[in-house]
């Protein structure tokens, strides 16, 4: 299941127009990870110019140019909500800020002279944050604590591919893709348009005279 996860998040960055790289295609398991091992992708903006201001916390489409480099750890826990007990309880999810893990990811994005380092952005990939205050803005202030720069949901990710995705077009090198197309030219999805005015209620019809 991981590597579904981890194609749906290397198909969003690179259709932003960001180049990606993996650092191992192996899973580890029965031991706890190196700092090469807790990096699930790195991404690189090579659109991004000096003087731009920081993307803000929840990193949707249109922050995604505000991006210079960053860390990429993807939790696809997809029943959780990452709620301020859970991630308490649930160390292993901060293991890819750590500062190993920040120079591993350097090697395999080197700077360019003069860079500062603080353009590493250290993005996390979840399900959901509880929707319900005061949880929200604890997780928020949590994630923040421990070292996350922002996150990324599954659902903006697959609402802004599928959005992409057109149905006259075949997605050969990519499953993903692939499937989002077959699925949407049967009508089995719907388009971001379509959902923003889902829960509008149906217009009334006047009864004939």
């Amino acid at each position: 299941m991981a590597a579904i996860d981890e194609e749906i998040v290397r198909e969003y960055f690179e259709q932003n127009g960001f180049f990606v790289r993996q650092g191992r295609k192996y899973q580890v398991q029965a031991r706890r990870k190196t700092g090469g091992e807790e990096i699930d992708l790195v991404v690189l903006n090579p659109a991004w110019r000096r003087g731009l201001r920081k993307p803000d916390f929840f990193l949707f489409p249109n922050e995604l140019p505000f991006l210079s480099r960053a860390i990429v750890s993807v939790r696809g826990w997809h029943t959780d909500v990452f709620t301020p007990a859970m991630m308490k309880h649930s160390p292993e999810i901060f293991r890819f800020v750590e500062e190993n893990v920040r120079k591993e990811a350097t090697r395999l994005f080197p700077e360019n002279p003069g860079d500062d380092t603080a353009g590493l952005t250290r993005i996390l990939v979840l399900p959901a944050l509880p929707t319900a205050e005061p949880f929200r803005s604890q997780s928020v202030e949590l994630l923040k604590a421990r070292g996350v720069d922002a996150i990324i949901s599954f659902r903006a990710m697959l609402l802004d591919l599928l959005d992409k995705v057109e149905v006259n077009q075949s997605y050969s090198k990519s499953s993903v893709l692939q499937v989002m197309r077959i699925l949407k030219n049967y009508d089995l999805l719907k388009d971001m348009q379509l959902e923003m005015f889902s829960d509008r209620p149906a217009p009334t019809r006047k009864p004939r005279a």
